[in-house]
């Protein structure tokens, strides 16, 4: 049976995004890949999380569109329903043999999040959190050393720890927002051990150490990855190395940002600004 369209705002949702994605930096004839990427995760995750559609309404949405990626990924036609997302998808994965299953991560992702939300729950520890990282985030970072011919075991580790950081230091950053829609990321176990509600805990004190320690993790995990910049730099050139690089100090200059907040983020959302651009390039210069 057709499941029912996704109910939607009525205008064109724009993102604030963190980090550089198929900039200038990129090397250009890798652009159009990449931008199909980015395009097929963005309209995903817009199908999970905007608009007024039910829990169950978004599941049936993205199980859609996850028929329309098995079809391209088998070179068969997908429905009508994505063209602009699936027309360059499909060229991309037959002209740069992209892996699908990296793809289907992603969604898997994507409806675990929904599944979470609709259900309140969270995850129980860092091992189950680094799971999730290992479908909504580490996908990506392989899908680019794919198309920039990086292969080695090392760096597929290191770029795992890169994406893993940026998505534990986006839900660090988001607390915020992402509580009140009742996406709950601190782990319950660390949670518990501080005496606080991993549903709602109140800003306070120990609240904020308990985010202090996260953070410490997440940037623990990025330095792990970071030299992963000069391995892509000398395989893929200095555009993909110097975009790497932004998008580490990316990382860590959000971090720095929680950091002067005193890790308040329960109540602040911390954000990069036209500003930071200096402090990044600089930093990068220096990797």
């Amino acid at each position: 049976m057709p499941s029912a369209p996704l109910p939607t705002t009525a205008a064109p949702v724009t993102h604030y995004e963190n980090f550089p994605v198929a900039s200038w930096l990129c090397p250009p004839r890798l652009r159009p890949p990449i931008a199909a990427i980015y395009a097929f995760a963005r309209t995903a995750d817009d199908i999970a999380d905007e608009g007024d559609a039910t829990p169950d309404q978004r599941l049936a949405e993205l199980s859609a569109f996850r028929a329309d990626l098995q079809a391209v990924g088998n070179g068969l036609a997908p429905s009508p329903r994505w063209p602009e997302v699936f027309g360059p998808l499909a060229y991309a994965i037959q002209q740069f043999a992209l892996p699908v299953p990296l793809l289907d991560d992603l969604l898997s992702a994507f409806m675990q999040d929904i599944a979470q939300t609709r259900d309140r729950a969270g995850y129980a520890d860092r091992p189950a959190l680094l799971d999730y990282c290992r479908r909504s985030a580490n996908p990506v970072g392989r899908l680019l050393l794919h198309l920039y011919g990086v292969t080695a075991s090392v760096a597929l580790v290191r770029s795992d720890a890169i994406c893993s950081a940026l998505q534990l230091i986006n839900f660090w950053q988001d607390l915020s927002v992402d509580l009140p829609r009742h996406r709950y990321y601190l782990p319950q176990d660390a949670c518990a051990a501080a005496s606080l509600a991993h549903d709602a805990p109140v800003d306070s004190p120990i609240a904020r150490r308990l985010i202090a320690s996260q953070v410490d993790w997440a940037e623990a995990l990025m330095r792990q990855g970071a030299p992963l910049v000069h391995e892509v730099q000398a395989r893929a050139g200095w555009r993909a190395g110097w975009e790497l690089r932004l998008v580490v100090q990316g990382g860590l200059r959000i971090i720095d940002k929680i950091r002067a907040l005193d890790h308040g983020t329960l109540r602040t959302r911390p954000k990069l600004h036209a500003a930071d651009a200096l402090v990044l390039l600089w930093r990068a210069l220096w990797m």
